[in-house]
């Protein structure tokens, strides 16, 4: 925008509101205190983002205390109550799903009214395999999101990550203590990845263009069973690790036993139920195209967990 000495006052003063609003843009992440939230900042500054080009957002802004000392912008977004003024013009925005589920629709709809109030220039959703078709326990809320996001208008990327398997650190803890592990999951078969290539998937979205519209399906290369999980929990402990395959009733009084709630123990055995009929066991490649190279195998992140 040179000449500037040579505008009309009213001219320089759209210029100097332009300018100020480009250097208000970010790349926006939601939910930066939890675990994926914040390797998704870990991944953007990584990846050579100005930490000052960064918005690391969450209810609770003194859990990001520590990314403000490196110079990352942190603002609080309450899903609840968000605050339109947090987000500018052009933002890049990351919607990482709430975890308050049987709220997280109306929640997420306060997250993309926000942005389209603010005009932001596009937006990266944390979904679910499948979400639109698959009978998986956490998808209908996933569903929803995705249809208010597309009825929004905005460039939207769905990100439909994977079954952690880092759900499976208390099984391997289980497995160091006692050499077994349980599940209600039979055979059945999971394509899981790891949180941080999660992460690092969405900041390769954030920062790069042609993603507008996308589809990403970002499922493991390879599907595991329970069997085969205590076989690598086995080999990187070096010591025998056995498979119980419990039916549900007798899982859920484990569970019970071990003190966890009701509401977490339905959950459990929903997504067990699940598994045993094969709904998360579709593999894919997308994860590998978006990373540039293949995601890393169960035995590889079950190694880091030693």
């Amino acid at each position: 925008m040179g000449g500037r000495g040579r505008l009309g006052s009213s001219t320089a003063a759209t210029c100097a509101a332009y300018d100020e609003e480009w250097m208000n843009m970010a790349i926006v992440v939601t939910a930066a205190s939890g675990q994926l939230g914040r390797l998704v900042v870990e991944a953007l500054l990584q990846r050579g983002v100005a930490a000052d080009e960064v918005l690391a957002t969450a209810r609770d802004t003194a859990r990001l205390a520590d990314l403000a000392e490196r110079g990352v912008r942190t603002a609080r977004l309450d899903y609840d109550d968000v605050d339109a003024s947090v987000l500018s013009a052009g933002d890049v925005l990351l919607l990482v799903s709430s975890s308050a589920v049987g709220r997280r629709t109306q929640q997420h709809r306060n997250v993309v009214e926000a942005a389209r109030a603010a005009g932001v220039a596009r937006v990266a959703y944390t979904s679910a395999p499948a979400a639109d078709t698959s009978p998986l326990v956490v998808a209908p809320e996933h569903k929803e999101t995705e249809e208010l996001l597309r009825a929004s208008g905005l460039p939207v990327t769905l990100l439909r990550n994977g079954w952690y398997t880092e759900n499976y650190q208390p099984a391997f803890a289980q497995a160091r203590a006692t050499g077994r592990i349980a599940a209600a999951a039979g055979d059945g078969r999971v394509a899981s990845v790891e949180r941080a290539e999660l992460a690092e998937a969405a900041a390769v979205v954030l920062t790069t263009e042609g993603h507008e519209g996308a589809v990403l399906e970002l499922v493991g290369q390879e599907a595991w069973s329970h069997a085969e999980l205590a076989a690598a929990f086995a080999e990187v402990l070096g010591t025998e690790v056995a498979y119980d395959a419990l039916p549900a009733d007798e899982y859920r009084q484990v569970l019970l036993g071990a003190g966890l709630d009701e509401g977490t123990v339905g959950f459990l055995l929903a997504a067990d139920a699940n598994i045993a009929d094969g709904v998360l066991a579709p593999t894919g490649d997308d994860l590998a195209r978006v990373l540039g190279r293949a995601p890393r195998t169960l035995r590889q992140t079950v190694a880091t967990w030693a």
